[in-house]
């Protein structure tokens, strides 16, 4: 009988191990500009069938215009919302960040001093700002190309639209640094009294990917979803040749000296479609939700 029960106990530790090292870790999926939580009803399956059990929050906030609103209301907004998942969560979560809110989850990773963000996957996003003439930009200012958009972007007025908050124009270097309420002060690139506590803060994720592909159609150009971006003759320069890496100015360059910092391209690959792509979920994706 004894050894009958011993048995029996020994089964059941095996099975509580098993459900432990089965257990996944919540998963954060923070929305687009012009997008709702309905959007990623597929990327939500993706998950579930590849690990199931996961619990998957998509934040239904800023929805569809009211992702105009300027990104530090929606960061305000959005913190609020993921925390209470995070504090929920003693091994931490994965945040999932689509386009603009790729930026947005900048903005919480860079301000938010305790979160436990262990994969942050940026999921074709602007990281290094956004300079094109898309069908976006043509809703949004039916008046402008992207060669004068500058003239709206750049005020206090454009500062208060989601887009102008990351707008990059090559051509206006130093009126971006000045005036960009947003991406440059995220990147350091003009004086901030909160950059090294920022950069701590964006450090304590413990992996960083970053996905995109040439065929995106909107993100322009496409490397700017893995920080690369034009020089003012309009050549794109990589990542590891732009001063934000190489200055190191918020943690890029110590992410990818840890082996942290990941780029995962992928071709022909639609904007609009990047979530709900399984090629795109299982290669780039998948292995970095555990």
């Amino acid at each position: 009988v004894c050894v009958v029960m011993m048995r029996v106990a020994f089964c059941l530790l095996a099975v509580c191990v098993l459900c432990v090292c089965l257990a996944y870790k919540p998963v954060i999926i923070v929305h687009g500009l012009f997008d709702s939580s309905s959007d990623f009803n597929i990327l939500i399956r993706f998950i579930n069938a590849s690990h199931p059990g996961t619990n998957v929050s998509v934040i239904d906030l800023f929805d569809r215009s009211a992702s105009l609103e300027p990104l530090w209301t929606q960061v305000e907004g959005f913190t609020r919302a993921i925390y209470p998942i995070m504090q929920n969560a003693a091994d931490g979560v994965h945040l999932i960040c689509y386009s603009q809110g790729g930026l947005i989850c900048r903005g919480i990773l860079s301000t938010l001093s305790d979160h436990n963000v262990h994969s942050f996957i940026s999921l074709s996003s602007p990281q290094a700002g956004q300079y094109g003439d898309t069908d976006y930009l043509k809703y949004l200012f039916p008046q402008f190309v992207k060669s004068n958009l500058y003239h709206v972007c750049y005020t206090s007025v454009g500062q208060k639209i989601s887009i102008c908050n990351y707008w990059n124009d090559p051509h206006h270097r130093e009126l971006y640094v000045n005036s960009s309420d947003y991406l440059a002060l995220l990147n350091s690139e003009r004086t901030n009294p909160n950059s090294t506590a920022w950069k701590q803060n964006f450090l304590r994720m413990k992996k960083l990917i970053l996905i995109g592909g040439p065929d995106d159609g909107v993100i322009t150009p496409w490397q700017s979803s893995q920080f690369g971006f034009y020089d003012d003759n309009e050549t794109v320069v990589e990542m590891k040749n732009q001063k934000l890496f190489l200055m190191d100015t918020f943690g890029l360059k110590t992410l990818y000296a840890r082996g942290d910092l990941m780029l995962c391209s992928v071709p022909a690959v639609a904007h609009v479609y990047w979530h709900s792509n399984e090629t795109v979920y299982k290669t780039c994706i998948d292995k970095w939700l555990t």
